[in-house]
């Protein structure tokens, strides 16, 4: 707190004296004033008014002489007064302002012509040493991702165990939720992409760092394409196949080469099936109609085109040392009767060198035909067949399978599955893949809801978690 400041006029106390003498004078003038006057005014009467003004002013001199010394008393006591007031605002000033250290030069010049002076340096005390903070360690890199060679996934030992989910690999919520219900570890992860779409090095490495092998379902149209357009004027197979013959690049090459790019720079394996159920009759990848007329612009003979094609893309950029072909039709069951046979299957397969995997997609909907059992062999049993006879010795997986509740068949059809699957003749099965949503969807013209999840019902539940857990069929599940 500052110290309070004395008054500029604490000597005030002696004002009264000095009043005095100020009225004195005044009185003194007056006087004579009146007298002048009175002696120009009255000519008559001067030397009378002359006498009696003299002996007034006789009667004021002793005054006047009184208030004369007494004047000078007072001024000498307010020289002493001032004197007094000069020592105590020296002592005060001594007592309140800090003394001040000389400064050393630092050069700095003066500018206090520009209204202010430079500020010396502050001084800062001596601090006593503080002890060095403990080191923090630095957090280790993280463990690179890895997977298995590509030769070893091909050739896997045991059956594999996938499932398509909401958002997987993109979000495990779905997926691990159906999972611990299972008590399962499921070893692949299946998602859907477009040809509007660059590769995503997400999906592969977060499937790998859960050390699951991701399944691309690689479709050649905008993957927010509606199932209901066929036509795709844009991703013709023509387009994508362009004229090689004459040096004319397909519509997608430059696409095509740095998604193969993309796919090298992950270092890491993955399967693509690629342009699947091209078999049916409701993929713009389809060639004809039930009927034969073309679809979406397709010819025969340009599905296995569009697939060598872009292989070689892949080859040609070195991403084929990543990358697991699986062929993979659907079911013939249910598909217009000229396109079931075994050699209308086999004009679409693009041969062994180009092919690492067959596969089906297939589901059990609710009835189409009488003669249905609703077991597994009778969706699956004609086509397994096919693919045997196309393609021997070549690896099946099922890539795309479901069952609907409508009807209340699905528990007997799962318990066939796993049965079917314990059948000697299904040892070139090598996993599944479980498309597990509930979709609703046109059928026949109605719109129906199928919910294909392996949690739909209790009973459903526990027919695969029995099914998983048999030994003999020997699914990669461990947890």
């Amino acid at each position: 707190m500052s110290p309070r400041k004395p008054s500029r006029h604490w000597w005030a106390q002696s004002s009264r004296n000095v009043r005095i003498g100020a009225i004195g004078g005044f009185i003194l003038l007056a006087g004579l004033t009146t007298v002048s006057y009175v002696i120009w005014t009255s000519p008559g009467n001067a030397a009378a008014t002359v006498e009696a003004i003299a002996e007034q002013v006789d009667n004021l001199d002793p005054r006047i002489s009184s208030l004369k010394a007494e004047n000078a008393a007072l001024q000498q006591k307010v020289e002493g007064l001032r004197a007094e007031v000069a020592k105590r605002d020296l002592a005060l000033r001594a007592k309140y302002t800090p003394p001040t250290t000389p400064t050393p030069d630092t050069g700095v010049k003066d500018d206090s012509s520009l209204g202010t002076a430079p500020k010396a340096p502050t001084a800062k005390p001596p601090t006593a040493a503080k002890p060095a903070a403990p080191t923090t360690p630095v957090a280790a890199a993280p463990a690179p991702i890895t997977a298995p060679p590509l030769s070893e996934l091909v050739t896997a030992q045991q059956r594999y165990m996938g499932l398509y989910t909401e958002q997987a690999p993109f979000n495990w919520a779905t997926y691990d939720d159906i999972a611990s219900k299972l008590e399962v570890s499921p070893s692949v992860v299946g998602y859907f992409g477009g040809w509007d779409e660059p590769f995503r090095a997400n999906a592969v490495t977060r499937a790998w760092e859960k050390g699951r092998l991701p399944l691309l379902t690689w479709e050649s149209r905008p993957i927010n394409a509606p199932n209901s357009v066929i036509n795709e004027p844009d991703y013709t197979l023509p387009r994508i196949i362009g004229d090689p013959a004459n040096g004319v690049p397909g519509a997608f090459d430059d696409y095509l080469r740095q998604y193969s790019r993309d796919i090298v720079s992950t270092g890491l394996p993955m399967a693509i099936r690629l342009d699947h159920e091209m078999n049916g009759v409701w993929y713009p990848w389809a060639e004809t109609t039930g009927s034969g007329a073309p679809i979406n612009g397709n010819s025969p003979g340009d599905y296995v085109k569009m697939w060598r094609h872009v292989h070689d893309i892949f080859e040609q950029e070195g991403a084929g040392e990543y990358v697991i072909w699986i062929w993979a039709p659907n079911i013939v069951n249910n598909l217009p009767a000229t396109h079931q046979p075994v050699e209308y299957l086999a004009s679409l397969y693009p041969g062994d060198e180009y092919v690492d995997w067959v596969g089906l997609s297939g589901y059990l909907r609710p009835a189409y035909k009488p003669d249905n059992d609703f077991t597994f062999s009778y969706s699956f049993d004609r086509s397994l067949n096919q693919l045997r006879t196309i393609a021997p010795g070549k690896p099946i997986l099922l890539a795309e399978v479901g069952a609907s509740e409508t009807g209340g068949h699905k528990v007997g059809w799962v318990n066939s599955m796993f049965d079917a699957l314990a059948k000697p003749e299904n040892s070139d099965v090598i996993g599944m893949v479980w498309f597990n949503l509930a979709v609703s969807t046109y059928t026949e013209g109605e719109l129906g809801t199928n919910d294909w999840r392996m949690d739909s019902r209790p009973d459903t539940l526990a027919a695969f978690k029995t099914g998983f857990a048999r030994p003999e069929l020997e699914f990669d599940i461990s947890p």
